[in-house]
């Protein structure tokens, strides 16, 4: 196995993991600034307002991109086990 096949399937693995929890985390991200500047408008100080919108956010792009995020995920797994014979030689 040499570095350059290490390097490629490290640098996959990086970029699939980020493609697959970027559209989760950018909405949670989101959620989070608008309920932030909107307690920052009223001034309610109340912690836990955050947590209902955020997971009702993530679960919504969770099941709205859930089936793409799977199929990224098992088209990674099929490149990398096709791809391990080679890189074991």
């Amino acid at each position: 196995m040499t570095d350059a096949a290490v390097i490629t399937l490290a640098k996959d693995a990086l970029m699939t993991a980020f493609m697959v929890s970027a559209p989760i985390l950018l909405v949670s991200l989101t959620i989070g600034l608008c309920v932030s500047v909107f307690q920052a408008m009223t001034q309610i100080n109340e912690v836990t307002l955050t947590f209902v919108p955020k997971i009702l956010g993530v679960f919504a792009v969770a099941a709205v991109l859930g089936p793409w995020m799977v199929g990224t995920m098992v088209s990674y797994t099929h490149r990398l086990f096709t791809a391990l014979p080679l890189v074991a030689h």
